[in-house]
């Protein structure tokens, strides 16, 4: 892995990170907002203590684990990754409630151009702050994005510790059997 200087690192905050997405995808998974390393490599997922490539491939989703240089190879199993918010931060509580909700009205509107089967926000705060809606829990949602059904996966951030690995990929691969069936 590439090390990245404080300076390039800061620098990376101006970056924007480019979405992985592409028209009827199965999926769309949804982050937070990219961290320092993700806009410096321009990969999501990028931090090495992130469990998000390991859960995907554990889950079912990808065939073997993929690296966050081949992000890429996501749109060939019908999966795809965007953010919340599209400012680059060394933490998500660095972000604030008006960003979290503007990101919420993007998010719908790039939903409703790319019509996936689901989009899947990995992270209940960032999904309740986006969506103004306090009482969500992991799992699918009532709510719909057009004919866009909605589920909520626990954050895989390493500072995440309430989620191991294991019951991660289990949270990920229900949503992978949901849309599988269609």
């Amino acid at each position: 892995m590439t090390r990245f200087t404080q300076e390039q690192l800061a620098a990376a905050r101006d970056r924007l990170v480019p979405d992985v997405v592409a028209d009827g995808l199965h999926v769309l998974f949804c982050g937070i907002n990219p961290g320092l390393m993700t806009a410096a490599t321009g990969h999501h997922f990028a931090r090495p203590g992130n469990r998000f490539w390991p859960v995907l491939h554990l889950s079912g989703f990808t065939p073997r684990l993929l690296k966050p240089s081949e992000q890429d190879e996501l749109l060939s199993y019908g999966l795809g990754i965007t953010n919340v918010v599209a400012r680059a931060t060394a933490r998500a509580d660095e972000l604030g409630a008006e960003e979290y909700r503007e990101g919420g009205r993007l998010l719908a509107a790039k939903v409703g151009r790319l019509r996936p089967r689901w989009l899947a926000v990995v992270g209940v705060t960032a999904y309740r702050a986006a969506f103004d809606d306090r009482k969500a829990q992991v799992g699918p949602q009532e709510r719909t994005i057009g004919d866009t059904r909605v589920w909520v996966l626990p954050n895989p951030s390493g500072l995440n510790a309430h989620w191991t690995a294991a019951t991660m990929a289990e949270e990920y691969g229900r949503l992978r059997v949901a849309a599988d069936a269609g």
